[in-house]
């Protein structure tokens, strides 16, 4: 559930009226609840409390340095692909020793570094990564942390974009290599220490049957390896789905008490409910990656319709953002539930809302029933809160979106909109 609703007509994000903020501080714009970001970390945390668990929140999903410090104020640990991320862990008030470094192409640079700050883990992608990270750490005259991850070939059944653990995927090393490896490790290689296993099948994942699968399949070797190696912590990885289509009438309880029990969307409480009997029995920290499910829903773009044109063929509502400030429509045919910041329950047309870059895959929705909008009408791309800002580019030179984090009856810019002089930042004649 989340905290966007209507209020006396006007879209709100908690006690705070959208339509003001965007007036004030105008569009495209990016809105963050962090009572939302809050309740999902801890509903997810209760859910899984006769575990011994770690909840590392995928940074790539956001990286704002404002919502990494309200995760990590409340206790979360980070999940982390670059060096980059890592530093933004640390400026909003993280330690190293929270982070586990994923990612296929880690460069020596970033291997260094991470190991200086104390790293809590690396989760290796190759056998090859693996000696790289040895060979460093001897280079350092220190011990190296890391867990291998595991590709389990299990198809999460989502967005070939977006699965991460079949064999065909470039992510992780063949389940069958894993024990292996493992003892290669542990005799050849003197600069690393095994501290885990991990594995992700993909994200965006809206059934338990690949996360049982994969969990069913996986815990047999953490239990070899445990025994023979000491491990000390399993990461399951993220991946739990959250609602786009219906995203608006899901934050309310009503909606979730009236979904058909055969089809309703995964919940943390069904996630649990299955998983947490067979975690429980290996005996070890279990550690979870999510991202989309911390921030996804806790966040919108609110972006101008600048014009309307009527043609033989489509309609077309052009607006003031576009795929460089959200690109998940361009890039997967992603979702976005859209609203109306003022509540219009009269006429509707069908329309396709694009945006004003120069490609033919500008788009935010194609052939969408929405309410009538008219020319300098506010509008919500809704669940917009992870996979947003973060892929965000300044293709046509145009500048980055401000955010605002809102807390209660209060809001705060936690990035200011980029200037055109800030677009050439860094470069010279």
């Amino acid at each position: 559930m989340h905290d966007f609703d209507y209020q006396n007509g006007n879209l709100f994000c908690e006690g705070v009226d959208l339509n003001q903020l965007a007036s004030t501080y105008g569009t495209p714009l990016y809105i963050y609840s962090e009572n939302t970001i809050k309740d999902n970390f801890n509903r997810l945390s209760s859910a899984l409390s006769d575990l011994d668990h770690r909840i590392a929140f995928a940074v790539k999903s956001n990286s704002n340095l404002s919502v990494l410090k309200t995760l990590n104020d409340i206790g979360a640990d980070f999940d982390i692909v670059s060096g980059g991320e890592l530093f933004r862990v640390l400026k909003a008030g993280g330690s190293a020793n929270q982070c586990t470094f994923a990612g296929v192409g880690k460069t020596r640079e970033e291997i260094e570094y991470s190991l200086e700050q104390g790293i809590y883990s690396f989760n290796v992608e190759s056998e090859a990564e693996l000696r790289f990270i040895n060979e460093i750490a001897k280079e350092q005259n220190t011990i190296a942390p890391v867990a291998v991850r595991v590709n389990p070939n299990v198809d999460a059944k989502t967005h070939k974009y977006i699965s991460t653990g079949k064999s065909e995927n470039k992510f992780g090393i063949d389940f069958e290599f894993i024990e292996d490896l493992y003892l290669k490790a542990s005799s050849e290689l003197n600069n690393v220490k095994l501290r885990g296993l991990q594995m992700h099948i993909g994200s965006q994942l809206t059934q338990i049957k690949p996360f049982l699968e994969a969990v069913e399949k996986v815990s047999p070797l953490v239990k070899k390896l445990k025994a023979n190696h000491e491990i000390e912590f399993f990461s399951i990885g993220g991946g739990i789905g959250i609602i786009y289509e219906d995203a608006l009438a899901s934050g309310k309880k009503e909606w979730w008490d009236n979904q058909d029990p055969e089809n309703k969307p995964l919940t943390v409480e069904e996630y649990a409910k299955k998983l947490v009997p067979i975690l429980s029995t290996l005996d070890i920290k279990i550690l979870l990656e999510p991202g989309r499910f911390m921030v996804g829903n806790a966040g919108t773009l609110i972006t101008k319709v600048l014009y309307k044109k009527i043609g033989a063929a489509k309609n077309f509502a052009i607006v003031d953002s576009g795929m460089g400030d959200l690109i998940r429509p361009a890039l997967y045919e992603g979702h976005h539930e859209i609203v109306p910041l003022i509540k219009n329950t009269g006429e509707t047309q069908v329309v396709d809302i694009v945006g004003p870059i120069c490609e033919s895959g500008d788009f935010f929705a194609q052939n969408r029933d929405l309410p009538l909008l008219q020319e300098g009408d506010h509008i919500a791309l809704l669940s917009a809160g992870a996979y947003g800002f973060v892929m965000a580019s300044n293709y046509n030179s145009r500048a980055f979106p401000a955010e605002i984090m809102v807390n209660g009856t209060t809001h705060k810019v936690v990035r200011k909109r980029q200037s055109y002089d800030d677009l050439i930042m860094g470069e010279e004649l």
